[in-house]
């Protein structure tokens, strides 16, 4: 299941957040690989390196490199003394860390008065490139008084520190905290799940607004429910329960070759015309007159139309946002240029659930599981 082989550090190519992009000299050749200074603690030019070397063996896209399992030159480290939940469980990478659902952490007050999402908005995607014109939209949207908090879930990467992008909206301000749940690591706060993640980024990192969605990376199969996005439906279930207002970006693409993805994604189809069991808000871009048209016979077909929310927005503020603040996001591989309609359907969501935030009263308060 592992293919092992062991290298040598040749050079430090980046060090950004705990994450060390490096050269390795293994198997006769000279590639790169990825260090989690956190896990592994730090390496150094001339360090032997055990490499995990799978997904580059089976030219993978998802996790398609080297990862450094251990450095054999760092034979001891400690964990620190807080916190008792295991994440990545029952494996040689396991985690430790301390959870805001832990007694013993600062914040567990917070979280513990935290009983429900009380109508807040929570944007629902499906794939970490969506986060950005979110949260693009958000900001501009609102001004920046809107503090946005992004969930992570564990459907891709684990570890958030690997994901640039939530890095730089994070420094740039449009992104207020980080949550990270399920087996996912790294975020400004830890949670079990994503029902205890929802309530500690209202409660804990005080959030106006959330989006939810897996860090970098997808697993698709081909087959109706064999992909790692199917949890956008799951996520979309438990906003509801929490009593939060689930606005979900539904992925629609005139770029991508494959026939299942085109226009509105069978994705997208399964994951809110089947799995999720709760109503939701769908915001639509402005599009072109016959590609809106297909997108909205899809989601007819789908059921989608009769079961959710449908509402018409003008995405294209979200992608001014992204010029405006320099964030440059790709979606396959392929530009906001190359795949506007992508773009356009994530900052049409953000714009939404900025107009949400905006529209509510103080004292409104939203029940779990009532609409």
């Amino acid at each position: 299941m592992i293919r092992i082989r062991t290298g040598r550090v040749l050079r430090i190519i980046s060090s950004v957040a705990q994450v060390d992009e490096v050269t390795v000299a293994v198997d006769g050749r000279e590639e790169r690989a990825v260090n989690y200074s956190r896990l592994t603690g730090p390496v150094h030019p001339g360090d032997e390196v055990i490499l995990n070397t799978t997904a580059v063996h089976k030219k993978l896209g998802t996790g398609g490199t080297h990862f450094i399992m251990a450095n054999i030159n760092c034979r001891r480290r400690d964990a620190a003394v807080h916190g008792h939940i295991m994440k990545a469980r029952y494996t040689p990478s396991q985690v430790k860390v301390l959870a805001v659902e832990e007694a013993e952490h600062p914040a567990n007050s917070l979280y513990r008065d935290t009983a429900f999402l009380d109508g807040i908005p929570v944007v629902v995607a499906e794939l970490h490139s969506m986060i950005a014109p979110v949260a693009a939209a958000v900001h501009k949207m609102s001004g920046g008084r809107a503090r946005l908090v992004y969930l992570m879930t564990d459907g891709g990467a684990l570890p958030l520190p690997l994901s640039r992008l939530a890095a730089e909206l994070k420094a740039k301000g449009l992104l207020a905290a980080t949550v990270t749940c399920g087996h996912a690591f790294g975020g400004d706060f830890e949670a079990v799940n994503v029902y205890s993640g929802l309530l500690a980024a209202k409660g804990v990192a005080g959030a106006d607004i959330i989006v939810a969605a897996m860090g970098p990376g997808i697993t698709g199969t081909g087959s109706q429910f064999g992909f790692t996005g199917l949890e956008q439906g799951d996520v979309v279930n438990a906003v509801h329960v929490l009593g939060g207002r689930p606005v979900a970006v539904p992925r629609i693409s005139f770029a991508d070759p494959r026939e299942r993805h085109h226009g509105l994604s069978h994705h997208t189809r399964t994951a809110l015309g089947l799995v999720a069991l709760a109503p939701c808000t769908i915001p639509l871009p402005v599009m072109e007159p016959d590609r809106a048209q297909l997108v909205r016979r899809q989601l007819t077909a789908g059921g989608l139309a009769e079961r959710h929310e449908l509402v018409e927005v003008d995405g294209g503020p979200a992608l001014e946002a992204l010029h405006e603040y320099g964030i440059r996001v790709t979606t396959m591989g392929r530009s906001v240029e190359q795949d506007r309609e992508f773009f356009l359907a994530a900052g049409a969501a953000g714009i939404y659930a900025a107009g949400l935030y905006a529209s509510r009263r103080p004292a409104a308060s939203v029940q779990p599981g009532v609409d």
